[in-house]
């Protein structure tokens, strides 16, 4: 039975206080009654969450948490003691993390990055906000169109921090961010680049031909509804992201590929629509 994970269970009886379940080797765990429900029967497969309670007591919830074993969510402090910092991660007893996992002095009502894990000598599930300690140097050459899993960090002076495949950190340049990004988001993303350091430089976009015929057609659909845009490939990227929601990068391409065709018309401080 594996603890601060999910695991399939057979429900082997019913007591006072709930149902008990087991795995294949025999080994039991209480599902209190808050979680049963009238169509559990003996013998059901259930699919439960086990963690320790406050006695250190196994025990089963049908309850999702919301931070995954050896995966990161920012999660809020509800308290501080002598022990660690405690946050809530969706479940009755709150996850624990302790001095010597603590990046920082941690405080209530804050949200931290945080990372779920295994204590092996206690057997015990807490979390850690020493991210870094635990994300891996990548090797790896991506295919630039190959689509990543991506989890939104925080922002810095050069862009947005990502954690990518939930075990490489990353980064997405300001210039190439294309859209609202949203502190503990979970999104898909491209890589463009493995460093000498083991750290990936990140796109929210494909890059090549199709990604800027893409973005060309989308571009066009606004030039033509609205008849012109007062944005310009000299234009800031903030405004460029407002007005269009794309990076300044893809919109110059963009714009290359509709001149070409003859599709818009390039003015000092407009771009204007030529019309089928």
């Amino acid at each position: 039975m594996k603890i601060g994970e999910f695991n399939e269970l057979t429900l082997l009886r019913f007591t006072s206080v709930g149902a008990y379940l087991c795995d294949e080797e025999d080994n039991d765990v209480l599902l209190p009654n808050k979680y049963l429900t009238d169509d559990m029967d003996l013998d059901d497969k259930l699919t439960v969450f086990v963690y320790r309670d406050s006695e250190d007591r196994a025990v089963a919830t049908t309850e999702t948490p919301r931070i995954q074993m050896n995966g990161y969510a920012y999660l809020k402090v509800t308290s501080v003691n002598h022990f660690g910092a405690f946050v809530d991660w969706g479940l009755e007893k709150e996850l624990m993390i302790p001095f010597k996992e603590q990046n920082l002095k941690l405080e209530e009502d804050r949200y931290y990055l945080t990372r779920l894990m295994l204590d092996e000598s206690t057997d015990r599930v807490v979390g850690s906000t020493k991210i870094n300690k635990y994300l891996e140097e990548c090797s790896k050459e991506y295919d630039p169109n190959e689509e990543v899993d991506i989890m939104i960090c925080d922002i810095t002076d050069l862009g947005v921090k990502v954690i990518v495949e939930g075990k490489y950190s990353g980064l997405i340049f300001r210039s190439d961010i294309s859209r609202e990004l949203r502190r503990g988001e979970l999104t898909k993303g491209y890589v463009s680049k493995t460093r000498e350091d083991g750290k990936l430089d990140v796109r929210l976009d494909k890059v090549g031909f199709e990604k800027i015929d893409e973005e060309a057609e989308r571009l066009l659909g606004i030039i033509k509804e609205r008849g012109t845009i007062s944005i310009t490939d000299k234009s800031d990227p903030d405004t460029i992201r407002e007005t269009v929601g794309m990076s300044k990068k893809t919109f110059k391409k963009a714009v290359g590929s509709l001149y070409k065709k003859r599709l818009i018309a390039l003015k000092e401080d407009r771009i204007e629509y030529l019309g089928d």
